[in-house]
C-alpha cells in the first residue's frame, strides 16, 4: 500500500497510537471470489476518511467486517482498542457496538415504526432503562441534530423524501452519541443541493462532536469538500492513502483516472471555485453588531449520533 504517513499521531494519553480503526492483514472471500487480500488499514481520531473504489472493490464489505458484520477469513480488526472477533467477551462487545453509529445505504429504517421510533431502537437496546418520555426526547433531539423539523419524528419512512430518509437514518445512528459514525454512500441519489447540505451536515458533526466518520463514497464533490483523507481500495487492498492532493501525485492508473478524470477536474475546480468565493465574501461583508465571527452554526452544521439499526434490507451491527 502507498501511504502518505504509515504512522498515527501519537495519543494524548501517551499511548503510541491515536487510531480509533486499525485493520491489518485482512481477508475477505465469497467462496473462491476473493475480495481483500492482504488489506491494511488505519483511520485517525478525528479525521472523515473518504473510501473509494470501483464497483466490486468491497467497500461496502470493508465497512462490514470493520464493525462486525462480516467474518473475514484472515487478519485483525481492532476498533477502540477492542479486538473483532468471535471470541470477544458478550459484555465488552455490546459496549463496543454502543460506541459506534451506522448509516446504512438508503437509511435502512423499520418501514412500520415512525423516525422517532426508529430512533429509539438503539436506545431500546443498549438502555432499556431509560423511560418512555425521556427516550422519546432524546430521539426528537436526534431528528432536530439531523436537520430535520421535530414532527419528522411522528411520520413514517413512506411519507419521506429520499434526502429526509437519510437525515433520518443519521439520526438513529447518532442516537448514542458515538465516537465513530461509519456512512455508507450517504449522498447517492440526492440532487446536488441535497448532497451539499448533508456534506456540511456530516463536517458539522465531525468538528462539533470530535467524531471520526468512515465514509464511504463515489461522490467526487464529497471528497473535495469534507474529507481530511482518501483510502483507494483497488487490487484486492487499500493501495494508496492521503489527501486529494498525495493521490494525485501517485502514477496509479485508476487513482489517475478517477481524480484527474473530466468530472475530477470539474470536482476540483467547483471547490477551488467556492474556497475563492467564501474568502471573498470574508473580506467584504462587516459581523453583524453584537455578534462574534463564531455565530451559530445553522441546523444543518449541528450534530449528534446513534447505533446502526436493522430493516428488513440490512442486519443490525
Amino acid at each position: 500500500m502507498t501511504e502518505i504517513e504509515t504512522e498515527c499521531p501519537q495519543a494524548q494519553d501517551g499511548q503510541p497510537d491515536d487510531c480509533p480503526i486499525v485493520v491489518e492483514g485482512l481477508r475477505n472471500a465469497f467462496g473462491e471470489h476473493v475480495i481483500h487480500e492482504n488489506l491494511s488499514l488505519r483511520v485517525r481520531k478525528g479525521e472523515i476518511l473518504g473510501v473509494v473504489g470501483g464497483s466490486g472493490t468491497g467497500k461496502s464489505v470493508l465497512m462490514r467486517s470493520i464493525i462486525g458484520l462480516q467474518q473475514p477469513d484472515a487478519g485483525k480488526i481492532t476498533v477502540l482498542g477492542h479486538s473483532i472477533d468471535e471470541s470477544a467477551d458478550e459484555e465488552d462487545d455490546v459496549d463496543l457496538r454502543s460506541r459506534w453509529g451506522v448509516l446504512f445505504q438508503g437509511g435502512a429504517l423499520f418501514s412500520t415504526l415512525t423516525v422517532g421510533e426508529n430512533v429509539e431502537v438503539p436506545l431500546k437496546q443498549f438502555f432499556p432503562e431509560i423511560g418512555d418520555e425521556l427516550r422519546a426526547e432524546i430521539a426528537r433531539f436526534k431528528v432536530r441534530l439531523a436537520g430535520l423539523s421535530e414532527d419528522t419524528a411522528y411520520k413514517y419512512p413512506s411519507e419521506l423524501s429520499g434526502g429526509m430518509r437519510k437525515r433520518a437514518g443519521l439520526a438513529r445512528a447518532l442516537a448514542l452519541d458515538p465516537e465513530l459514525l461509519f456512512l455508507d454512500e450517504p449522498t447517492a441519489g440526492l440532487d446536488p443541493i441535497g448532497a451539499a447540505a448533508f456534506d456540511r451536515l456530516t463536517r458539522g458533526l465531525k468538528e462539533t462532536l470530535g467524531l471520526t466518520v468512515f465514509l464511504i463514497t463515489h461522490d467526487l464533490d464529497t471528497l473535495h469538500a469534507i474529507c481530511d483523507r482518501v483510502a483507494v481500495l483497488a487490487d484486492k487492498q487499500v493501495i494508496a492513502v492521503g489527501t486529494i492532493p498525495e493521490l494525485l501525485a501517485l502514477d496509479h492508473p485508476w487513482i489517475q483516472e478517477y481524480f484527474n478524470g473530466p468530472r475530477g477536474r470539474a470536482a476540483l475546480g467547483a471547490r477551488d471555485e467556492i474556497a475563492e468565493e467564501d474568502a471573498a465574501e470574508a473580506m467584504i461583508t462587516p459581523a453583524p453588531s453584537g455578534e462574534t465571527s463564531g455565530g451559530n452554526n445553522s441546523a444543518d452544521d449541528s450534530s449528534a449520533n446513534n447505533n446502526s439499526g436493522n430493516d428488513s434490507n440490512e442486519p443490525g451491527a
